[in-house]
């Protein structure tokens, strides 16, 4: 199993490399194993979609299947064995011919950088460049693409332009609207949706065997709370991220006067969560200013306002995080802004 710390997986979970299964994706699959043996899978993937529904498993896996020599006989699915050789070789990231662009430390740190680096992006000339090691095909990966910064995103977009044959690019993206226009029309868009809660709770289920911090008791709830993502319920479902959840829904139900009680006790509780709490906290006040803003009922002016006060909330909350701050005060200072948005 991987141990390499990195800022493309939730620490304390398996990353996609190991993973040998993939809920709720089979059409998925098919299509792609369909492409792949008419000839029609293109040199560029921007698979995009919310966080944690199985983007870059799916890369993996397909990169698997490619680097192994195509789909196994008479397969619909990109399962390989886990004594597949080529399995090995991706889980232990020693593949020749597989390339893979993520946020890691550099050596010597321990810090995960906040984009992935140009210097690490131009290793991809270099590298289809190269005669493949096994003769068939390279296989680049990029976990994220949205976080390539604009140095980085011209250097991949230079080998996006003229691919060798038999190159193939897999870019994940979280947000594919944002990605550059120009790598956007060089690629072919495989958008993936969130997944179904019964999906959600099979793979939670499939998953707890190696998280032991898994509440087993909650799996159903985090799973109905997770919005199709596999990723929020496992923090839902580890230590206190239900009752994190909760609390920030219950605040937001009061405004424009939430209880300063209430906001207390969430405060204190994100104060001792240095973990998932955090991010459940933003997730939630997001899920709040989506729905406010899809409602239809508001008037402009508070839609703007609303739009204001979440990039503000972002901006806050990646400040708490980089710099450690007093996240009670944060809480108060989100839900200020809120009631005045809302009022």
């Amino acid at each position: 199993m991987s141990e390499v710390v990195s800022g493309d997986v939730l620490p304390g979970a398996p990353h996609p490399r190991d993973q040998e299964r993939l809920f709720g994706h089979g059409v998925v699959e098919a299509d792609l194993i369909g492409d792949f043996r008419a000839g029609r899978l293109p040199h560029a993937l921007l698979i995009g979609g919310p966080e944690g529904i199985g983007k870059a498993t799916l890369a993996y896996r397909l990169a698997r299947m490619v680097l192994s020599g195509g789909p196994q006989t008479g397969s619909h699915s990109l399962d390989l064995p886990v004594t597949h050789p080529v399995f090995r070789q991706v889980a232990s990231q020693s593949h020749p011919d597989l390339l893979v662009l993520h946020r890691v430390p550099e050596a010597g740190e321990e810090k995960i950088p906040t984009v992935i680096p140009a210097e690490m992006v131009r290793r991809v000339r270099s590298f289809f460049g190269a005669t493949a090691a096994a003769g068939g095909w390279r296989v680049c990966i990029v976990d994220a693409v949205d976080e390539l910064n604009p140095f980085g995103a011209n250097a991949l977009l230079k080998t996006l332009e003229e691919p060798p044959p038999k190159a193939l690019f897999l870019l994940i993206s979280h947000a594919p609207g944002r990605v550059l226009p120009t790598i956007r029309s060089r690629t072919r868009l495989l958008r993936m949706r969130p997944l179904g809660n019964a999906d959600v709770l099979a793979a939670l289920d499939h998953l707890k065997e190696e998280m032991a911090d898994l509440d087993a008791a909650t799996l159903p709830s985090a799973a109905e709370a997770s919005g199709g993502s596999v990723r929020r319920a496992i923090v839902l479902a580890r230590g206190e991220g239900m009752e994190v959840r909760s609390a920030t829904l219950k605040a937001l139900e009061q405004l424009p006067r939430p209880r300063p009680e209430d906001l207390h006790a969430l405060g204190a509780r994100l104060q001792g969560d240095r973990s998932d709490g955090l991010d459940l906290f933003i997730e939630a006040v997001s899920d709040y200013v989506a729905a406010r803003a899809t409602q239809g009922e508001e008037p402009r002016h508070r839609l703007v306002r609303l739009g204001e006060v979440w990039e503000k909330v972002r901006r806050s909350a990646r400040e708490a995080d980089v710099f450690n701050l007093d996240r009670k005060a944060l809480v108060f200072r989100v839900f200020a802004d809120l009631a005045e948005a809302v009022r």
